[in-house]
């Protein structure tokens, strides 16, 4: 899939592999290692630590987990590292317990750390096989997968409503279909990922005449399609802010997107009780889509703080006491 540059989830650190010895420190500059402090254990006691990218969607799925798990009998941290290269790593050591994870690419970036650059991709639109994918990859360094839930935030492309009202579009096929040739606002990236550029014109048929290398989902890139000077912004299903716009987003009706689903992922030996994915479960069981939109437009487009954003949804949906 696409590596958005605008979420640390997705972000590529060149050449990266984190020394960690010695302790990991997090943005705000506190060790991440332990102090002697009691791991989980049965009857849902001890301290989890649950770690969290950069990006406003990771923040607040690390508060809801930790609240959630909290109100579970558990002593927890919440913990802010840049991206998958700190966290991953980290996560392996137990230097955190727990952290909020997407499938594929979770599956492709420990793919790749296994088997190079160039492995063969092991992700795909079908999140059952995508997850037992992941299961493979994560079990020999130590990692539980959680079951994964409906909520999803994959690469999507969005163009302005009246666009796609003048065309008749509401797919990716229906574009290709009106054989509009189309400028893509999008990361550099774009021009080679078989998920942008070329899976659009290979998938689609679409005529993409160039690429503008706005980023991921920025406001420039969404700016630069309500001007007119693009036609297609390359953005995520959980822009909170395509109303601002006026986009809207084309469905990938043919599938051309690997299976992001949101799910839990835990260092197995300090984290993989059953309490603890009893617990995570009952939040995947209802998170959807929807929900992640409406909790990233909290945060970005409201300004409240992510830990007040996921005191207020844990509220709403009845899986913490009151």
């Amino acid at each position: 899939m696409i590596w958005k540059s605008r979420t640390a989830r997705t972000a590529l650190v060149a050449g990266a592999v984190i020394a960690l010895a010695g302790g990991l420190t997090a943005c705000g500059g506190e060790s991440l290692e332990k102090k002697g402090a009691a791991k989980s254990g049965g009857g849902g006691q001890g301290e989890i630590v649950i770690g969290s990218a950069g990006f406003t969607e990771s923040k607040v799925l690390a508060e809801i987990y930790s609240k959630i798990l909290s109100d579970a009998g558990y002593k927890t941290t919440v913990k802010t590292l840049a991206n998958r290269e700190l966290y991953e790593p980290a996560l392996e050591k137990g230097q955190i317990d727990v952290v909020p994870e997407y499938a594929s690419t979770l599956a492709e970036f420990l793919n790749r750390k296994k088997n190079g650059p160039d492995a063969r991709p092991v992700a795909s639109s079908d999140v059952g096989k995508t997850v037992e994918e992941l299961k493979k990859l994560a079990g020999p360094r130590g990692l539980k997968v959680l079951p994964a839930g409906e909520a999803t935030d994959q690469n999507a492309f969005a163009v302005t409503k009246d666009f796609a009202d003048q065309h008749r579009l509401k797919t990716l096929s229906d574009l290709g279909r009106s054989k509009q040739k189309i400028k893509l606002a999008a990361g550099e990236e774009c021009e080679t990922r078989p998920y942008c550029k070329p899976g659009l014109e290979k998938t689609y048929g679409i005529d993409v005449t160039g690429i503008d290398p706005k980023g991921v989902g920025t406001p420039q890139a969404k700016q630069a399609v309500k001007d007119g000077t693009d036609q297609v912004a390359l953005t995520t299903t959980t822009d909170a802010t395509l109303d601002n716009f006026g986009l809207v987003l084309l469905a990938d009706d043919k599938k051309l997107q690997n299976a992001d689903n949101v799910l839990p992922v835990v260092n197995a030996k300090s984290a993989g009780d059953k309490e603890i994915e009893t617990a995570l479960g009952k939040l995947t069981s209802v998170l959807t889509t929807k929900d992640l939109i409406d909790l990233n437009r909290k945060v970005d487009a409201e300004r409240q703080k992510p830990v007040d954003v996921a005191a207020a949804y844990l509220e709403s949906k009845d899986l913490v006491k009151k």
